[in-house]
């Protein structure tokens, strides 16, 4: 029965490798982080191939995150219940060690186990068992990278989150929705006409976006489980920009009903509708705060473009970039204390963070045409589009600019990211 379950998980393996081998977004390492822990990740016991593939991912996640220096363990198998010979990893250079085993059962489920030890101190910091079928093993090692991750670091792991972006081929659009690191990517909507603007409930389960299959920008919150979806926003003239209250219930849009770009509050389910200013200029890009108190957004109400701030509950706007003429797509992190947009720099289109407390700028990014910032739900990592070679990709730097990475689709432009947030 093991050798049939084997083939089975063998098979299945293969068949989703050629599949995301089509669509995946391919992860390229174009810089990593500084003061990095040694980390040794031997190879789990159990049937070869899924163990190994299982293993990889982990590997994988840990090793782009740039918090890690994975040290060589090839050719050595170890599970959780074998002590660890400290000495001997400590002499490799390793801090940590992490070791596990997956084992089948008749009805084609799988347990994995795992332990991390600490070869300092010579004990044990974390172990678990996660039950799990064929499909589910990627996710499995995307949750093992987040514990290791969170136990290793002291923040949360984001290996199990998703990303949402747009990839553009001749004559199609389609939104799409793929695990952080680019793989088991699947369409949400496709479209003959464009789709931009995508943006994450706070609980993770609907995305509003942006259609013009209507031949007009229209508002849409679409139900990821279901695949139904309604009009949220879709009056006269130009919808546009949504973006989410902290508690879901309403969406911060951008309308051209009443005349010029004007930022409104409309109820999720489209109903409610309210103009939150009223400005001589373009007010566009809201964002709210983590808080829920303020909306930061991008007008030019002061001659160019700049990111403003404005209570929800009403008063007067405030500015909040200063330096250089061109600030724009204003994003907050998780916790509210970095603000992440867009800036011109010598005539290149660049990443850059403000710390709100000491109104200090970063710029991070070293590429020309950046657009559509969006934090990582723990704080750590920004993604964002940008153009290499003519053609649309994204890209990931962390917040103190020493972590990049870039993901691309072959022969398609990928454009519009959003990282979703935790599922609650």
């Amino acid at each position: 029965m093991k050798k049939h379950i084997s083939r089975l998980a063998i098979g299945a393996l293969f068949a989703v490798a050629t599949h995301l081998a089509q669509a995946q977004l391919s992860i390229e390492i174009t810089g990593a982080g500084a003061n990095r822990l040694p980390l040794a990740i031997a190879d789990f016991g159990g049937e070869r191939v899924v163990s190994q593939a299982l293993t990889s991912v982990i590997r994988s996640d840990l090793e782009r995150s740039g918090r890690f220096n994975l040290v060589d363990t090839t050719g050595v198998t170890m599970d959780e219940n074998t002590s660890p010979n400290y000495a001997d990893w400590k002499s490799r250079g390793a801090d940590a060690l992490a070791a596990g085993s997956l084992s089948s059962s008749a009805d084609s489920r799988y347990e994995t186990r795992f332990r991390l030890y600490d070869t300092q101190k010579q004990g044990v910091v974390a172990g678990q068992a996660l039950a799990h079928n064929t499909t589910q093993i990627r996710a499995t090692a995307h949750r093992i990278a987040d514990i290791i991750y969170e136990k290793l670091t002291g923040e949360r792991g984001i290996f199990s989150t998703r990303i949402a972006y747009v990839v553009k081929s001749p004559g199609r659009f389609e939104l799409q929705i793929a695990d952080a690191d680019g793989n088991g990517a699947q369409a949400a909507l496709a479209s003959r006409e464009p789709i931009i603007s995508p943006a994450w409930s706070p609980d993770a389960s609907k995305l509003a976006y942006v259609s013009f299959e209507a031949k007009k920008p229209v508002v849409y919150v679409h139900d990821l489980a279901t695949g139904k979806r309604h009009i949220a926003a879709n009056f006269k003239g130009s919808n546009s920009a949504p973006a989410w209250s902290p508690d879901g219930q309403k969406l911060a849009v951008v309308l051209t009903k009443d005349g010029a770009s004007q930022l409104y509050l409309v109820n999720a389910d489209g109903s409610g509708v309210v103009r939150l200013a009223s400005s001589s200029g373009i007010d566009t890009e809201p964002q709210f705060s983590p808080d829920g108190e303020f909306i930061y957004f991008t007008s030019d109400r002061g001659g160019s473009p700049q990111v403003y701030r404005q209570p929800v509950a009403g008063g007067p706007a405030q500015r909040v970039t200063f330096d250089g003429s061109y600030n724009v797509t204003p994003r907050l992190s998780p916790d509210g204390k970095m603000l992440a947009f867009v800036t011109r720099d010598s005539g290149r289109f660049r990443v850059a963070v403000m710390d709100l407390a000491t109104r200090q700028i970063q710029v991070l990014t070293d590429t020309a045409k950046d657009e559509s910032p969006s934090f990582a739900p723990n704080g750590r990592m920004i993604l964002f589009a940008t153009e290499v070679g003519g053609r649309g990709v994204l890209a990931a730097v962390s917040t103190d600019g020493r972590v990049k990475q870039r993901l691309s689709v072959q022969a398609a432009d990928v454009r519009e990211p959003a990282w979703a947030p935790f599922n609650r």
